[in-house]
């Protein structure tokens, strides 16, 4: 997909990029640092959300338990300050490996702390409504595996569907990336783990350079286009596993 850097000046525009990877030199952060490029070449201010770098802590206190009966409720400080970076953005981009077909654990925590009640969800009118998101998960799984189809459904059902359908979000869209690692991986019929003999030279840089391209053309399909579709209506979905890229 071409891309067009023209920018209206006329209107500033934010973009939360969040990303879920504890090493600053994997691929997840080198994907992250690419859309952060193409959102900024297309005008958006960047506000970078590294959960790892900001020593998020994902687990659920007693301070940012909800209480029903109060949506005006606070926060704990860390949680009403990443309130207010959702609502400073217009658009919010994850990035984040996929494990057993879910968002990283610190990603889910992020969610759970502070995608709240009184704040996400629980008003008659969203506070999150004209928001867009882009999940970009990069799996280990091998392109052309059966599971690919599997988990991109898993993951749109609880991030599309279980989440930004219940916030508001005007739109939520998932870019799964599978492919992310040099040995391509697959199970056998037995449940045997096959792993390819790991790509070198021309022929790695040729896959990197499509990965690469795959999450652009979702940064560019996304960010950079308001009239994509709406979060889904409500359906489950389960979870197995898949690498950590």
């Amino acid at each position: 997909m071409p891309h067009n850097p023209t920018v209206d000046t006329a209107i500033t525009r934010t973009a939360l990029v969040v990303v879920a990877h504890p090493r600053p030199d994997s691929l997840t952060a080198h994907i992250a640092e690419l859309a952060i490029r193409r959102l900024t070449a297309a005008g958006y201010l960047i506000d970078l959300l590294d959960l790892h770098a900001e020593n998020f802590d994902p687990r659920m206190t007693a301070a940012d338990l909800p209480e029903w009966g109060n949506r005006e409720k606070a926060y704990s400080p860390e949680v009403e300050s990443h309130m207010r970076r959702i609502l400073d953005a217009d658009v919010i981009v994850a990035v984040f490996p996929v494990y057993w077909m879910q968002v990283p654990a610190i990603l889910k925590g992020w969610i759970d702390r502070v995608w709240n009640y009184g704040f996400a969800y629980g008003r008659s009118k969203p506070r999150l409504a004209g928001k867009r998101m882009l999940w970009l998960g990069l799996a280990g799984v091998a392109d052309d595996d059966a599971l690919v189809g599997a988990m991109r459904d898993a993951l749109s059902a609880q991030l599309d569907d279980g989440i930004a359908y219940y916030c508001g979000l005007t739109r939520s869209s998932v870019g799964l990336l599978p492919g992310a690692e040099e040995k391509r991986q697959r199970l056998d019929a037995a449940g045997n783990l096959l792993l390819d003999e790991a790509l070198t030279g021309a022929a790695r840089e040729a896959h990197y350079a499509d990965l690469e391209n795959r999450a652009l053309n979702f940064v560019d399909g996304f960010g950079l286009n308001r009239s994509r579709r709406r979060a889904r209506p409500r359906t489950s979905a389960t979870t197995p596993r898949s690498r950590r890229t």
